[in-house]
């Protein structure tokens, strides 16, 4: 069934192809059986998640568990394949145009693309701030990775976001401190048995859609192997700050019109410092004022692939 969406329309030809080569090494007709699946006339229609349109006067709490309950209808990928590809150097406006096809198509999603649909569905939410959190857990043996979307609202922080875990993907907005946020989601993970080995935080997305500026994935990377617990709490605190700081002093002048004949891509990163760094590549030391980049956005290519 994961092989048209949940309209009964096909799939578009690229991503028909990558579940081809996915199913082939897993069954010996496998071509054969996608495309028997994909001209059934008598298979039952699956309801489409309606996207939600909020009044007005809806509170943005409320904003959140609706746009929380979407991404869980669209429920979680189980499939082995990923349907969408995200270029996490790719500008928002790009990645927005994606967000607009995952709601199309309406097909399962991973913790990624989750954090991408909650961005855009949120861009219209103007008090609300958006910043990316990223986990790496240990468990077994194995490194394990996660990602969701953190969220600020009237100095309250939550996220956004979808796991094979209840507990690790939607937090309402009720937490008075981003550490507070962070040490609730290690208690999560240490009830599934996992280790919090390294959290990276992003700064506050931009709520135009058209904005060609990318996001700032990670802003702060915290290492608690080499932390104690109050430096990593201060560190989170710190982070926290910048945002508000950022926030305070505006992101400066307006972004760069759409220009669908250019690409634009990141920049080459410098290597990352042991717990802070700038996402164009310039490290400074925590607390230091960063200086004015009076630099012109260059113009770059070559996207790295996320598999």
């Amino acid at each position: 069934p994961f092989f048209v969406n949940r309209g009964g329309l096909p799939v578009d030809e690229p991503t028909w192809e990558r579940m081809w080569r996915h199913v082939g090494r897993i069954h010996p007709e496998g071509e054969r059986v996608a495309q028997r699946i994909r001209g059934a006339a008598d298979l039952p229609k699956i309801p489409i998640p309606s996207v939600p349109v909020f009044q007005p006067s809806t509170p943005i709490p409320e904003r959140l568990e609706a746009v929380q309950r979407y991404i869980r209808e669209l429920q979680y990928n189980h499939t082995g394949t990923q349907f969408f590809e995200i270029k996490k150097s790719r500008p928002l406006t790009g990645l927005m145009d994606l967000a607009k096809e995952m709601t199309k198509e309406a097909l399962p999603i991973k913790c990624l693309e989750a954090v991408i649909l909650g961005i855009y569905l949120t861009n219209n939410m103007t008090t609300l701030d958006r910043f990316p959190i990223s986990f790496k857990t240990h468990f077994s043996g194995n490194y394990f990775r996660h990602i969701v979307l953190g969220v600020n609202f009237g100095g309250r922080y939550g996220a956004l976001g979808i796991s094979r875990r209840e507990e690790l993907m939607y937090k309402a907005p009720v937490f008075r401190t981003l550490s507070e946020l962070i040490f609730d989601f290690e208690e999560a993970y240490r009830r599934c048995w996992h280790t919090l080995k390294k959290v990276k935080l992003g700064h506050c997305v931009s709520h135009d859609p058209h904005s060609v500026e990318q996001i700032e994935w990670k802003h702060s990377i915290l290492d608690l192997d080499k932390l104690s617990r109050e430096d990593f709490r201060k560190e989170l605190e710190r982070h926290a700050r910048d945002m508000r700081l950022k926030i305070g002093k505006g992101t400066g002048p307006p972004s760069p019109t759409k220009d669908r004949k250019k690409d634009v891509s990141s920049p080459q990163r410098g290597q990352a410092s042991p717990h802070r760094r700038n996402s164009r590549g310039d490290r400074r030391p925590s607390g230091e004022k960063k200086p004015a980049d009076s630099k012109a956005m260059p113009d770059l290519n070559g996207y790295q692939i996320r598999v």
